[in-house]
Order: structure tokens, then C-alpha cells, then sequence
């Protein structure tokens, strides 16, 4: 079953060169956090170029249900803020759906006020572990009450004297820092969090632009955040940059799918997002940046891509692994197609995302004839080269929309093609994956149930 409806088979089939230009929806982590802070400001925002995938609007629809009033106005989408420490108890359950980073940040700007909100989702989302945002919110004084082992469904009651708290981060995760961060704008003092390992820093920029303060030092130990609580957060106008995540599918497509010359504009380079595209560069990619520019604070530009026949498999440096955690499953479906193996290692956080992506991809790849050797924190792709890529095999997407995308794209170039046995959960992320690969070129179809 899809998230939000029955299954929804699909194939890919090989297909001919992929050329155009691929228009791909905003970026779903900016767009998240547009809308919370929207909610925790005083006065108007307005966001364009938001993700209108179901992640995102279920976000809106939990901003709605703290009190924020979310709209959309034309092709912009309004948000009249509540305030920080504004939010009201919700009459209903928080369903965020499929989205971890939604419910991981909601359940941090809610903690440190003095309401109880429950929170539920998807049989995926449900299975994930929410401990590792809940141990640090109950620092502040939060508590949480869920199923056996920290998962949800789950409620938090947010803590009426809240403090102020110092938090080191056991695991590189964006969605852990921003949680603590979000939580802390309603405590007294300095709430400080120290990463060893620098994630994705939309939060620290987001929070700057609406008007926080917000100090970030880099020290022998680790990346130091110091946000100071109580601030008066003030509306923005925000034009999201489109998302490097979904960037990424058409990007290694058009690498793979042979004569292949494929334009990507306006996509996001945040270096703490940017991971992939600098991989693929180090394995032969013919993937250039044109137009570079800076829109709203973010690192902008247009990504060519062209087929490119010549790749060889790499080592993936480890600490490269928090830039691109979401794109490692379309990263193994291009290895299969390079030259010897590629291993990537320091990617534990794989094991707990939507899905177990490591043993999904894996167990798919392997069906599709490519060798996979897999660790707790570790895998190796053996590369096939071109031209020996048989595939045609069925796979399991585990409600999981990026494993569905991936093997759609893996079977672009493969002699059989490759099936998805549910791309319904695709709609989370990337609503229009479908015609937009089909613009281009490619032979991606919904197979009848």
C-alpha cells in the first residue's frame, strides 16, 4: 500500500536519449521550515516555489492545527503566524504522513510550549525511531509518551518551564539539530548544540532570516550553534530554490540513459547538500554548473547533464556522508552502471530513514543482477559498465519514495527495464516525477493492478 492510497505499480523501461529542461518542485527541506517559522512569526509570510508534495502539506495542515491560518494565494502560499511560544493544544492528532523531518521538527517547536500534541503516520513513518529527537527535547522539560521503543503513534506534552539547553549531537542528523533549535526559540537564555559532523544548515540560515539570533562557530570539537531563546521572529517573504534531492533523479537519468543532454535549473548548492553532484564528478560524470549565483542567501545554479559512458567506481570519503544521506539509493543505481566498485561508507543513518534504504537497495540491485556487499555502516555497488546492465527484475519500494525513484531510474538504461511494486509514495516528495521523466524522454508508465 502507498502512503496515502492503494499501490501503484510502475516500469521503467530502457529508453532513448533524455533532452530538455527538467523544472523539479521546491526544495522540500526549505519548504518545511518556511512554513514552521511562518507559524512562529508575528504578521504575513509568503512563500513561493514551495513543495507541494504531501510532506509539505501536511506540515501546513499541523501549522493549521497549532493555530497558524496556511493558505494558498495563487502560485504563493501564506502563512499568518502565531508567534514563538503562540501555538495552541490542537484538537486532533498531528498526522505528518511520511515525512520524518516534518514530525521531527514539529514536535521541536512545540516542546517548550505548554500544550500536548499527539502525533501519528504512515505504517513507515510509524516505524522510525523518534527517540533520538525526544531524548534531547526532554531536556528542555518535554515529555513523551509513545509505543515500545520510542516510535509512533506518540504525545508530546511540551514543558510550561522550559530550559535553556546545551545538546552534542550523537549522530549527524539535520532533523535532531533543527528540532533542538526550534524548541530553544521559546526558552529562556542560550540553547547551544555542538554537531562533530556539520549537517544541512537550513535551519541556522532560515532562523537568521526571520530575525533570530543565531551564532555558528566551527571548533576543534565540532560545529557550535548558539541560538538565543525568546526572540521576536518577524514575517518573510521566501522564494524556495528547487531541491537537490529531486535534482538528483533526472541529473542521474540523463548520466546513465545514453545520449542524454538534460538542463536542471535553479537547484540549490548548499554545500551541506550538494554531496552527490560533487560524487558524481570524482566518477567521470559529464555534470557542469552553469549560472552560478546566490538567491536568498542559498548557493544557486543550473546543472547540465549528459550521458557519460566512462564512469569508474569510487570510495565515497565518509564524512562526505551527511551532504548527501538522501541521495546515496540513486547514487548505487548509477554504480551499477560504472566501472569497478563503488563503496560508501560512514551510512548507518540509511538504516532508520523511510525505509532501511541500504538492504532495500541492496536486495533490489541484487534481483536486478548487480553485487551488492553490504555492512551496518557500509556498502559496496560492483559496477557492471554499460552495455551489461540486464535488470528487468520486480522491487520492493517499502513505502519508501526515493527506493521508487531510484529503481525507475535504474531501469531507464537497463536492457529489461525495471518494476516498482508500489510508486504511489513518490507523490511525498516529487508529485510530478512521472510527466516531468516523461518529457524528457524517458519510458516510465503505471502498470494496471
Amino acid at each position: 500500500m502507498s502512503a496515502h492510497g492503494p499501490a501503484i505499480p510502475m516500469i521503467a523501461r530502457k529508453s532513448g536519449p533524455l533532452n530538455g529542461t527538467a523544472e523539479v518542485p521546491g526544495d522540500k527541506s526549505i519548504s518545511h521550515r518556511a512554513l514552521i517559522l511562518g507559524a512562529l512569526s508575528v504578521g504575513e509570510t509568503r512563500v513561493t516555489g514551495l513543495l507541494e508534495g504531501q510532506d509539505v502539506l501536511d506540515t501546513g495542515r499541523a501549522m493549521r492545527a497549532f493555530g497558524a491560518e496556511v493558505f494558498r494565494d495563487g502560485a504563493t502560499w501564506v502563512v499568518h503566524g502565531v508567534g514563538v511560544g503562540g501555538f495552541m493544544e490542537p484538537d486532533q492528532v498531528i498526522d505528518c504522513g511520511n515525512s520524518g523531518t516534518g514530525v521531527r521538527l514539529i514536535m521541536g517547536a512545540m516542546a517548550t510550549s505548554p500544550i500536548a500534541a499527539t502525533f501519528t503516520g504512515d505504517a513507515s513513518l510509524n516505524s522510525r525511531p523518534m527517540a533520538r529527537v525526544t531524548d534531547p527535547l526532554a531536556l528542555f522539560g518535554a515529555q513523551a509518551m509513545g509505543r515500545t521503543g520510542g516510535r509512533l503513534p506518540m504525545t508530546i506534552r511540551g514543558a510550561e518551564r522550559p530550559l535553556p539547553v546545551r545538546y552534542e549531537t550523537p549522530v549527524p542528523s539535520a532533523q535532531v539539530k533543527s528540532a533542538v533549535l526550534l524548541a530553544g526559540l521559546n526558552a529562556p537564555g542560550e540553547t547551544v548544540v555542538l554537531e562533530a559532523e556539520a549537517t544541512r544548515d537550513h535551519s541556522e540560515r532560515m532562523l537568521v532570516g526571520f530575525g533570530a539570533e543565531v551564532d555558528v562557530e566551527d571548533t576543534p570539537q565540532g560545529r557550535l550553534i548558539t541560538l538565543q531563546g525568546r526572540p521576536e521572529l518577524h514575517p518573510q517573504t521566501i522564494a524556495v530554490p528547487r531541491d537537490p534531492s529531486s535534482a538528483a533523479f533526472p541529473v542521474c537519468a540523463a548520466i546513465i540513459t545514453e545520449g542524454s543532454d538534460v538542463l536542471v535549473p535553479n537547484i540549490g548548492l548548499n554545500p551541506t547538500r550538494a554531496g552527490l553532484f560533487t560524487t558524481l564528478r570524482e566518477m567521470g560524470a559529464d555534470l557542469t554548473y552553469e549560472n552560478e549565483r546566490e538567491e536568498g542567501g542559498e548557493p544557486v545554479a543550473d546543472l547540465r547533464a549528459r550521458f557519460s559512458p566512462d564512469l569508474k567506481g569510487i570510495e565515497v570519503p565518509a564524512e562526505r556522508a551527511a551532504s548527501m544521506i538522501d541521495e546515496y539509493p540513486v547514487l548505487s543505481a548509477v554504480a551499477a552502471y560504472a566501472e569497478g566498485a563503488t563503496y560508501m561508507p560512514g551510512v548507518k543513518e540509511l538504516r532508520v530513514k523511510e525505509s532501511d534504504r541500504i538492504d532495500a537497495m541492496a536486495e533490489g540491485l541484487r534481483a536486478n543482477g548487480i553485487e551488492v556487499d553490504e555492512g551496518e555502516d557500509w556498502w559496496r555497488v560492483h559496477g557492471r559498465g554499460f552495455g551489461d546492465v540486464t535488470g528487468g527484475a520486480t522491487v520492493a519500494s517499502r513505502l519508501d519514495h526515493r527506493i521508487a525513484m531510484s529503481f525507475l531510474v535504474f531501469g531507464m538504461a537497463a536492457e529489461k527495464g525495471c518494476r516498482v511494486d508500489d510508486g504511489g509514495p513518490i507523490a511525498t516528495s516529487f508529485p510530478i516525477f512521472e510527466p516531468l521523466m516523461t518529457a524528457l524522454g524517458a519510458t516510465v508508465e503505471r502498470e494496471a493492478t
